[in-house]
């Protein structure tokens, strides 16, 4: 029997509160009913959700009763809502407890800064104390007292309150507490809470992990739809509370991925893809085939040979061996992670309604067709937390109300899944790698994070784009993914091997919850492509690498330097304009003679500003043949204009619209990567050699293109600096800014060499990387050997500067990766509550940037861009709300400090609840604005065009980041 006989015990679990009348459906549930909807909760996710290596690891913590174990660590979480912190929240029911015979001082309860979740800690450690080991206590409570988002540690105010007021004072609070969590264990079938304690301690990515799922349960168990109060404890039962939690699983639409899985046959790829696997595809597979244990593989294989493919059925091969039950694939862009997203649905069909569980987790994922699609009429997504009255002791008293809504037969992702914070617990996710860096971060609410991507297999694209500050979080994020052994894929075409250590020595430190390991066994590859695989197996590292050919013979890239002359000193931005204008009037007429035959060509420019002066120069030439992509598009146009290229210049195929006779397109680095454009010839300004190598992977990249015959052989022509202004080399200031002057100087260097020697592609990018990325000598002429010393002097104080500044953003602070509980992880953190933008700029160095939705006011009122009409104050209706949010469109980073200060919602806006977290920038009659001094114009083929106040005309960007 669960309940205890005495009466004094039965009234105090009768009074004793967890939902309050307004956040329970009207009536108020008892805190031991909460605790079994939540544990009730717990069983599902186990049933329906958790991967098979999840439940392993709870078997083996718990000696075998995983799942019960799972229901308990979930259920206790709440135990210290049973102290006077919280009983004193809700009137009603505060007179309740005072009435069963518990008491306290208000005026000292109320002044105390103590909260439910660092109660129940404190509780649990009282009452586990001499009855489970302490190193099994150690790691339980943070999951408890962490279980809002934070985890604390026990200092001297925590001891203090622990014994306080606010816990409980007396034998009456000591025996209401010991009742609940008694109670709560006999209900799940426990004899005590001897009979809980577990066997082993997991790691400290592990009970991340637990964590996360932790806060799930509570979430989706605080839904007041689904779980309305309960207030009569005569009616408690478990099997009352798994009824609940079965009819609120099935009406929330919740899903695991795969489950058990079997190895994939070797014809699988196949079947999948239409083609056998090439080559170095079919090493991958082979590889992941090989793998003692989960680990970490790094694939690196040219531009165009189809790393994506191998890598997902590897993660296929991955999951079915080791037991994960989904994947997540991280993109570099917004703009890649659009592809990507079809192409994973399509890797999913043949496991049915599968691929209708894939989330494209990015900020402008409501622009993407295919998405809005697969959601149908649910689509309106919301950002609001809406976890309903779990945090109803909040010191700042910020309550959401829950209202989901869901319906059963929907297709798509459960809508519980899309909401704040929960994306990466679907099933299988498509992001931008910031959703990994994300869950390196010391902020509120990791724990989900961690436990979405610790289920799954990790599939990471473009990894060497990840610059000095990025790589911090990345490697921070792949020491937690290789504690909680997930297996990692990391795909490249252009590694650094020095990157390709660091990484691999990141992961084997989680592996090895150390704070560092060496990796001198380590064998280079011996050719390209190649596939680096490490694991840990009985606390040794183990190595695979192998290398094989390319499916397509290497081709000769000519290079041509197309130098641009040095603007004359003291130049004004006025006479910088002209000599840029003058430079693209040369570039456009020699376009023309390159072009009489037709053909197909992208022009990469490494700033927006550069890109709208390009584009005019070219589109006053070729006319309605010329395009322009950048980041400074509003929504709309981006994805529009990404889609028609993509069509355009994407893989030939039945259904392949023809190909254009002749196109110019004029792009930022949005088209560098993951964007599968084929052309005949390259325009790129001078970047550092691994990002002209993937911009050259933009070229002759499909077969059965039919070219014009004088660009039937690739040639990338480089501008941007000129070779011959002096020794200190010209290079556009832009471009030095975003990229360093270092690499840039020995990029040039290599590009000199290259016009009387052509490249043979793929088979010299490694040493091309190598030569610049290496650091040793490098064919440097000697007239620039000085200002390359000087350059490289301040591109590793930049460097080291760089990776400091991460560090207090980083989820462990360094010295600490040996540490075995979670207690304090959140300890000196300022970043608990930051917005997504907020997020973003953590995570990526560089001047922060803010988004802002365009509308036009007329003397009519406020329009769309597109001419609609809005409410007199702005308000939308959900018929317009898309095109709205089509006129969003990132500022340049000068333009951050005056549109935080000048501009906000408008009124129409505040209570929608997606508009009200958006600033509006108002265009007049003439499609302008003024902000911070700055005109602002949109055009619909330029996009955002920012005319300036006299300020400098060459800003430091956010490296590899703005495109």
């Amino acid at each position: 029997m669960a309940f205890d006989d005495d009466i004094i015990v039965r009234r105090l679990l009768a009074a004793l509160w967890g939902k309050s009348r307004k956040y329970a459906g009207g009536t108020m549930n008892l805190l031991l009913s909460h605790m079994l909807d939540t544990a009730a909760v717990a069983e599902r996710i186990w049933d329906d959700y958790l991967a098979p290596a999840t439940r392993n690891l709870l078997d083996e913590i718990s000696g075998g009763q995983g799942r019960r174990f799972f229901a308990w660590l979930c259920g206790i979480h709440d135990c210290g809502k049973a102290t006077p912190a919280f009983q004193r929240v809700d009137d009603e029911g505060a007179a309740r407890v005072r009435a069963a015979g518990l008491s306290w001082d208000e005026a000292s309860v109320k002044r105390a800064r103590w909260r439910h979740d660092k109660a129940g800690g404190a509780l649990l450690i009282r009452l586990l104390g001499g009855v489970w080991a302490d190193e099994q206590t150690a790691w339980v409570w943070p999951l408890v007292a962490g279980h809002h988002g934070t985890f604390p540690s026990i200092d001297l105010a925590h001891r203090r309150m622990s014994r306080g007021e606010p816990q409980g004072r007396g034998p009456g609070w000591a025996r209401a507490q010991q009742a609940v969590v008694e109670t709560f264990t006999r209900f799940l079938g426990y004899e005590s809470l001897a009979a809980v304690q577990p066997v082993k301690v997991p790691s400290r990515a592990q009970q991340l992990q637990l964590s996360g799922f932790v806060v799930m349960a509570d979430w989706i168990a605080s839904d007041q739809e689904h779980f309305p109060g309960i207030d009569d404890l005569s009616v408690l039962s478990a099997e009352v509370a798994r009824g609940r939690a079965a009819a609120a699983w099935a009406k929330l639409g919740l899903r695991g991925g795969w489950g058990p899985l079997e190895v994939p046959s070797p014809q699988v790829f196949a079947s999948r893809f239409g083609q056998p696997p090439r080559p170095s595809q079919k090493q991958v597979l082979e590889m992941a085939l090989g793998m003692q244990a989960p680990g970490i593989m790094i694939v690196e294989a040219p531009m165009g040979e189809g790393k994506t493919k191998g890598a997902l059925i590897a993660g296929e091969i991955f999951a079915a061996r080791f037991g994960f039950s989904g994947v997540f694939v991280g993109m570099p862009t917004q703009a890649t992670c659009d592809p990507m997203f079809s192409q994973v649905r399509k890797w999913l069909a043949p496991y049915g309604d599968l691929a209708d569980q894939v989330t494209l987790l990015h900020g402008k994922r409501r622009f993407n067709k295919e998405w809005k699609q697969l959601l149908g009429e649910s689509a309106e997504e919301s950002f609001d937390d809406t976890y309903g009255g779990i945090e109803e002791d909040d010191l700042y008293g910020e309550v959401a109300c829950f209202t989901e809504s869901t319906e059963p037969e929907r297709q798509g992702p459960s809508e519980w899944f899309l909401k704040k914070s929960r994306g990466l617990l679907s099933p299988f996710v498509v992001g931008t790698i910031d959703q990994l860096l994300y869950a390196a971060t010391r902020t509120k609410h990791v724990m989900l994070r961690a436990a979405g991507l610790m289920g799954k297999v990790v599939i990471l694209d473009e990894v060497h784009a990840a610059d000095i500050y990025m790589s911090q979080f990345l490697l921070e994020g792949l020491r937690w993914l290789g504690q909680a052994r997930v297996p990692v894929i990391l795909l490249s075409a252009t590694l650094p091997a020095a990157q390709r250590r660091t990484l691999i020595a990141a992961y084997l430190a989680g592996a090895a919850s150390r704070e560092e390991v060496g990796t001198v066994g380590l064998p280079e590859p011996k050719g390209y492509p190649s596939v680096t695989t490490a694991c840990l197996v009985d606390g040794e590292p183990v190595y695979q690498v192998a290398h094989t050919r390319t499916w397509r013979p290497d081709l000769p890239v000519k290079v041509t330097v197309f130098p641009e002359a040095c603007p004359p000193a003291r130049q004004d931005d006025a006479d910088a304009e002209q000599s840029e204008t003058i430079a693209d009037r040369r570039l456009a007429e020699f376009l023309v003679e390159r072009l009489a035959e037709g053909g197909c060509v992208l022009v990469i420019r490494n700033s927006v500003i550069r890109a709208q002066q390009t584009y005019q120069a070219m589109k006053a030439r070729f006319g309605d043949d010329t395009r322009l992509l950048h980041g400074r598009l509003d929504a709309e146009d981006r994805a529009g204009q990404t889609e028609k290229c993509l069509a355009l210049l994407g893989p030939p195929g039945e259904n392949a619209p023809s190909r254009p006779y002749r196109l110019v397109l004029v792009a930022t680095a949005v088209a560098e990567q993951s964007f599968d454009v084929d052309v005949d010839l390259l325009i790129s300004d001078l970047t550092s050699i691994d990002l002209l190598l993937q911009r050259i992977g933009r070229m002759h990249r499909h077969a059965g293109v039919t070219r014009p015959a004088g660009l039937r052989l690739p040639e990338v022509v480089v501008t941007g600096f000129d070779p011959g202004s002096s020794e200190e080399l010209w290079i556009e200031p832009h471009s030095e800014a975003v990229y360093g002057r270092y690499l840039l100087i020995r990029t040039a260097a290599l590009i000199g060499d290259a016009v009387a020697d052509p490249w043979m592609i793929p088979a010299t990018v490694p040493a091309l990387v190598e030569a610049v990325y290496g650091g040793g000598p490098c064919s440097v002429p000697p007239c620039w050997e000085a200002a390359e010393h000087r350059a490289r002097t301040a591109w590793e104080n930049d460097q080291r500067d760089r990776a400091g500044k991460a560090q207090q953003y980083l989820l462990t602070r360094a010295g600490e990766h040996e540490l075995t509980t979670l207690e304090g992880l959140h300890y000196g953190s300022a970043q608990r509550a930051l917005s997504e933008d907020g997020l973003a700029a953590a995570v990526r160095d560089g001047d922060p940037s803010v988004e802002v939705v365009m509308v036009s006011l007329t003397e009519h009122g406020y329009r769309t861009l597109g001419g609609r009409f809005l409410g007199i104050n702005g308000e939308a209706s959900a018929d317009l709300l898309e095109e709205v949010l089509g006129g969003t469109v990132r500022l340049p980073s000068k333009l951050t400090r005056a549109a935080e200060s000048e501009l906000g919602p408008l009124e129409g806006w505040r209570s929608h609840g997606w508009l009200q977290h958006c600033r509006a920038l108002v265009l007049d009659a003439e499609g302008t604005a003024k902000l911070g001094g700055y005109v602002i114009r949109y055009d619909s083929h330029l996009g955002l065009v920012v005319e300036g106040n006299g300020s400098p005309r060459y800003e430091r960007g956010a490296y590899r980041r703005s495109r």
